[in-house]
């Protein structure tokens, strides 16, 4: 079927004229139809324009064109501005926001020639670790539909797991990929912040936040990160560094590789799933990988600063938000405080008040010393650590979550347990470092992920491990029941 065939295989038939783009689009299209309902994974369906662009693709293609995505369907988050398409961010207060441009990542995607296929739901203004805070409704995981998705990049990742399309952009702020990844069984990569372009993506926490992809392996998330990243200069955050071909040697033997046990990833980590990650271990070591053990001692307080930081950045960069509503522009975090009283009842949901409310305070006079100082302060023992442990080794290994997917509502109302979902990821966000998650087996029936974090610009280190994972494994090739 289609939807089974990985993008290079979708890509060969293309070229091949074995199939038309347009006939690959309908295909996803009928899925959509028949899976959304259930799932509710999208908040804006693109029909009319896929089909469009699809013919565009085959009339490129016709002309003797070639190219990797041309003619691949893809979802994108509703986080990046589509031009002339809704982008919400999951929220009332945008629902009738029609985009003016493409953010870079959608317009490089889209010039690859991608067919987009609608926007997907998740975590308003994507504060959230279930894609439960949506103004939309929550997001099912399609491994079990009382399950959460993970958050806040839920809509794509479930879309990714049920087959609805080869793959769609996310974005990860603490682990908004790597989490919802591996709670539905897909491949998510995080690549190094201002590695891909954040210009016409709205801002949760601007030193945070950074645009990825889903995909259902490794080499297809090497394809469309070699479209997405690149230098922006509308783009503050970009980095001007030369981007590797990510496929040239994704094949690479790993001999010689050098792998670091977190040990601070492996204390009280549930036994099954510490079960699944010395499986990766033992079949890393078979494939010629030396592992060691490593420490990063300040990574216990990654929580409690990535909660002090993100709030407070997501105030400041509310503060500077047009209420697109209500014709009001705050001029200052504290000014927020009218914004609620206006927007009562349409605008912010609860759990974005609540971390505003967090950085209002951190950020006010007689706090800023004693909690956003001190955050930063421990950001940089973090960066550093990791940076002592990449001295020693190529990359550092461990679980993505601490536990598979958990009942819909069953955290909702624990805004600590809820936040430590992310644990194991927010780390790599707070030194700025690439990661990704891969599958790596089944606890109760539902899918586990293992993470990959490397250093700076690291990412053809880590699709290559990645994919060699992939190849002596199936994973990754593994569908919820119904959606095969």
């Amino acid at each position: 079927m289609l939807h089974n065939l990985f993008i290079g295989e979708l890509a060969a038939r293309l070229s091949n004229r074995q199939i038309s783009s347009v006939e690959l689009t309908r295909h996803f299209l009928a899925r959509i139809d028949r899976f959304n309902p259930a799932l509710n994974a999208f908040i804006t369906l693109t029909a009319e324009r896929a089909l469009k662009d699809a013919a565009d693709a085959d009339a490129r293609i016709a002309s003797g064109e070639r190219g990797p995505l041309l003619g691949i369907p893809l979802i994108h988050k509703d986080i990046f501005c589509t031009d002339g398409v809704k982008t919400s961010c999951g929220s009332r207060m945008l629902d009738n926001f029609v985009a003016p441009y493409d953010a870079t990542v959608v317009a490089r995607l889209r010039a690859a020639g991608t067919v987009m296929l609608g926007k997907s739901n998740m975590d308003e203004f994507a504060m959230g670790s279930s894609n439960e805070t949506s103004y939309y409704g929550p997001v099912q995981n399609p491994w079990d539909v009382t399950k959460v998705p993970g958050g806040s990049s839920g809509g794509s990742a479930a879309a990714t797991a049920a087959r609805m399309a080869p793959f769609a952009t996310g974005t990860d702020t603490g682990g908004s990929i790597r989490q919802p990844a591996a709670l539905t069984g897909v491949t998510g990569l995080k690549p190094t912040y201002g590695r891909v372009s954040r210009y016409g993506m709205i801002a949760f926490a601007s030193s945070l936040d950074q645009a990825g992809v889903f995909a259902r392996s490794a080499g297809d998330a090497a394809a469309v990160l070699q479209v997405m990243a690149g230098y922006d200069p509308r783009d503050s955050t970009s980095v001007d560094v030369a981007v590797p071909d990510y496929s040239k040697d994704i094949s690479k033997p790993l001999k010689g590789l050098k792998i670091g046990l977190l040990r601070e990833f492996f204390e009280g980590l549930e036994p099954r799933n510490a079960a699944l990650i010395e499986e990766a271990l033992n079949i890393y070591t078979g494939l010629g990988a030396e592992t060691r053990e490593v420490s990063l001692p300040h990574l216990p307080l990654s929580v409690p600063t990535y909660y002090v930081v993100a709030p407070a950045e997501c105030s400041s960069n509310l503060s500077r938000f047009d209420g697109v509503r209500f014709g009001y522009r705050c001029s200052n975090p504290q000014d927020l405080m009218d914004l609620y009283k206006r927007s009562r009842g349409e605008g912010f949901g609860a759990e974005v008040k609540r971390r505003i409310m967090t950085g209002t305070y951190v950020l006010s006079a007689g706090y800023f010393d004693a909690y956003y100082l001190k955050a930063q302060k421990a950001r940089r023992l973090i960066t550093d650590d990791f940076r002592s442990a990449f001295e020693k080794v190529d990359l550092v290994i461990g679980p993505t979550t601490p536990t598979p997917a958990f009942d819909i509502g069953a955290k909702m109302n624990d805004p600590v347990l809820m936040y430590l979902n992310d644990i194991y990821t927010i780390g790599a966000n707070l030194a700025g470092l690439p990661g990704v998650s891969v599958p790596c087996g089944f606890v109760e029936g539902l899918p586990m992920g293992l993470q990959l974090i490397g250093p700076h610009f690291a990412e053809a280190v880590l699709l290559n491990a990645a994919h060699q994972y992939q190849q002596a494994t199936d994973w990754h090739k593994h569908a919820p029941r119904g959606y095969e």
